[in-house]
């Protein structure tokens, strides 16, 4: 026959797995809080030192991008896309 356990045993397991749960989930937390802190630490933006650059930094972010180049196409180099000179070459071409 199977004995009983002692009911002060099994309520000294059950404390013992409570502490053990609360020290990881405190654990847990701690880690997220500090994984938090150093990402906002890392992605947060200098500001710009001086008012005159600022004006410039706006004034670029407003101005329209330039049109591609024969010598400005990555994608027309590594043959992904046709270049601009050749898609002209083929329209003009009956």
């Amino acid at each position: 026959m199977k004995q009983q356990p002692n009911p002060r045993d099994v309520a000294e397991q059950a404390r013992q797995r409570i502490r053990v749960g609360m020290i990881g989930l405190a654990a847990v937390v701690l880690l997220i809080g500090l994984a938090s802190a150093i990402f906002s630490t890392v992605t947060r933006d200098r500001p710009v030192a001086d008012a005159a650059s600022r004006g410039a930094v706006v004034a670029q972010a407003g101005a329209p991008a330039a049109a591609p180049s024969a010598g400005n196409e990555p994608l027309a180099e590594l043959g992904v896309t046709p270049s601009i000179g050749n898609s002209d070459a083929g329209s003009t071409g009956k």
